[in-house]
């Protein structure tokens, strides 16, 4: 049951970083990445997700205005 909360957390961080237009919007993406990787940081999650989100979000930091 965890990984199905995992996974559909996982999957909601990534598609809000994702739909970003602004820097205003990604700072707001960075902080909900940050809460994804402390919530699940009590309870172990894979290392890559946290890496994903920080890859998507580096990406991302170019192609907003």
């Amino acid at each position: 049951m965890k990984n199905l909360h995992l996974e559909k957390s996982y999957q909601k961080t990534l598609k809000v970083i994702k739909s970003c237009k602004t820097r205003e919007q990604l700072e707001g993406a960075v902080k909900m990445a940050d809460n994804f990787k402390s919530l699940y940081k009590e309870v172990g999650y894979p290392k890559t997700l946290s890496y994903n989100l920080d890859r998507t979000i580096y990406k991302k930091y170019f192609t907003c205005q």
